[in-house]
């Protein structure tokens, strides 16, 4: 049966053996939806059974052109054959290239739907980590360096309620989610938060902070707010930050872990509201679904860190470097931010075409559908028996993050078997 029947019906796979496997070694920190995935293509996943799914996560908006994709494979399986990992004592082939072209995306402009429109014609430079956690470790490193050299030792750093910047004890006390602190306290210091879209909350988080976050060196926020239920930041808001920060002297630190890459339409969503950020960190489409992750300032920035203050064994290894090359080049080549555009602008308009759906939220190909009704997690769990990978965030909030590659058709052909489910039926 075809993929783009909207009346496929599949029983999921998942071979016994793996889920014994997971249950008796593997720590329980995942929810695991009943199957297994062995193969894909595109925006499709393959499980155990030779079933096929459309794709709608995209490995949690990291596989950024699609699976399998030859150009991505071939680079892959040639790097495979040399270097894997020499470390960082010495020069690794396509590191600096891959430098470079993150350099050039970060210094684009574009309009506010994302269409580029020229270039700033600054130089960034970049240091190359594993994940997005490591990246904002990296980048609050930084911005802390910058807080003793120029701003007398200050070490604060706030960030904004509903956030979400990393798993590591650092990130997640800059994460502004409660929810996430439970159980690991006590939280280390030096993290204020304010009110997202609040440029008030923010002044006075910046001006009086609290005892626990300390004189404040750097702001830092996310453009979407994606593990919360994609919430975007308003261009007047970051506007906003952007000149708070640069009348303060502080840092603008940008998690673009999540948003960026393409996945908003511009190379990075900060570009939407036509801002220029101190510090970028970013991670998932980086690599096409490879680990990797990486954080960029500023030249006048970067230049704080000199030799041993900062490292990583596997960062920017032969591998990840090839791949992530491939990645970036691919993406510009494709033109693949006008291809977000267009169809994250259909998956917006046939999101909010929905029963029970009152609010279609974000940019390009991440995007939520807020429900007025608890079915989100129902979906998600019935949408795999009609070939969907979907993800909710709480009860009412499905979450969007394809792989950039996929197509109109593909949005259509989901949609249509999301309507067809009990949840939205009656």
């Amino acid at each position: 049966m075809a993929i783009t029947d909207t009346d496929y019906h599949i029983t999921p796979a998942l071979p016994p053996e793996a889920k014994a496997l997971d249950d008796n070694y593997l720590m329980h920190t995942y929810g695991r939806l009943p199957v297994e995935f062995v193969d894909g293509h595109g925006a499709v996943l393959v499980d155990a059974d030779g079933q096929e799914y459309l794709d709608f996560l995209g490995g949690i908006g990291a596989v950024s052109l699609g699976y399998s994709h030859p150009k991505l494979v071939n680079v892959l399986t040639d790097q495979a054959q040399k270097v894997w990992q020499v470390g960082n004592y010495y020069y690794v082939q396509n590191r600096g290239e891959l430098a470079r072209d993150l350099s050039e995306l970060l210094s684009k402009t574009t309009d506010a739907k994302g269409h580029i429109t020229g270039s700033t014609g600054e130089t960034w430079k970049t240091f190359f980590a594993n994940s997005g956690a490591e990246a904002n470790e990296g980048a609050i490193k930084l911005a802390r360096r910058w807080g003793e050299v120029k701003l007398g030792g200050a070490t604060g750093v706030v960030t904004a309620k509903k956030s979400f910047h990393g798993r590591t004890l650092a990130t997640l006390a800059a994460t502004g989610q409660d929810v996430f602190h439970k159980s690991f306290l006590p939280m280390p210091a030096g993290f204020g938060v304010a009110e997202y879209n609040d440029l008030d909350s923010l002044r006075e988080a910046v001006d009086h902070p609290t005892s626990e976050c300390g004189p404040v060196c750097a702001v830092m926020l996310e453009c979407v707010q994606g593990e919360s239920g994609v919430w975007p930041a308003t261009a007047e808001y970051l506007q906003g930050v952007s000149e708070l920060c640069h009348e303060r002297g502080l840092l603008m630190i940008v998690d673009e872990v999540q948003a960026g890459i393409f996945r908003c339409g511009a190379p990075y969503a900060y570009q939407l509201a036509g801002i220029t950020p101190d510090i970028v960190s970013m991670a998932k489409g980086i690599g096409g679904g490879f680990p990797m992750g990486a954080f960029s300032a500023r030249a006048e920035v970067a230049g704080l860190l000199a030799p041993g203050d900062h490292g990583s064994t596997f960062g920017g290894n032969a591998l990840a470097a090839a791949v992530g090359r491939a990645a970036i080049e691919t993406l510009v080549e494709e033109e693949i931010g006008e291809h977000v555009i267009e169809v994250g602008d259909h998956l917006a308009e046939v999101l909010a075409g929905l029963p029970h759906v009152v609010e279609v939220r974000g940019h390009g190909l991440m995007r939520a559908a807020q429900f007025d009704v608890p079915v989100a997690n129902d979906l998600v769990e019935q949408g795999l028996g009609v070939g969907l990978v979907l993800n909710h965030i709480g009860d009412s909030i499905l979450r969007f993050l394809p792989p950039l590659v996929v197509t109109e058709e593909q949005v259509d052909t989901m949609a249509a078997r999301l309507r067809a489910l009990p949840p939205l039926r009656g």
